[in-house]
């Protein structure tokens, strides 16, 4: 038996349905493991990302039009989560034991100093968030916990217990 794909005719009301297929811009090559999470730098030419093999990268996009690593950094463990802050430049990085690490990056991306530890969990971060009106931390993780720790003290605020795995974190206004 055959058969026989053929493409799907758009009808005039369908606002939504193209023809057109997503282009390749760019590819960031260099990664040894999974890459947990990455996002572009706002108004910048760059992505930071997080991977198992434990590294935190900054990669820049160079004359060539390729894009390098400026930072390679590697953690304790294998990095999972992330957030960036772009009014403060504050980097927040999860890891696989648990613990949350705030970075502060350099201005031309090409150096991230350690800020503090945050003891945040007891099993993998799965995600991160950053709530720059009130300055705090926000993770969850696989140990089922919600937590927050004020961003300018270091100190836990609270935490919710939940009766499954943490997988997504959204916070809004």
């Amino acid at each position: 038996m055959a058969a026989e794909i053929k493409p799907a005719t758009a009808s005039s009301s369908d606002k939504f349905s193209s023809t057109k297929k997503p282009v390749l811009l760019s590819k960031l090559e260099g990664c040894n493991d999974d890459v947990n999470a990455a996002i572009i730098i706002p108004g910048e030419d760059g992505v930071i990302s997080v991977c198992d093999d434990r590294t935190v990268r900054v990669w820049l996009k160079r004359e060539s039009g390729q894009y390098w690593p400026s930072i390679c950094h590697y953690m304790a463990s294998g990095a999972t989560a992330l957030c960036y802050c772009v009014e403060t430049r504050q980097l927040f990085i999860g890891v696989e034991n648990g613990t949350v690490s705030e970075f502060a990056l350099a201005t031309d991306f090409n150096r991230m100093t350690l800020v503090r530890n945050y003891s945040a969990h007891q099993a993998r971060v799965t995600s991160i968030h950053f709530a720059l009106n009130c300055e705090w931390m926000l993770s969850i993780g696989r140990d089922k916990i919600f937590q927050y720790h004020c961003s300018e003290s270091g100190r836990r605020i609270g935490s919710f217990q939940s009766e499954a795995w943490c997988t997504a974190l959204q916070y809004l206004l």
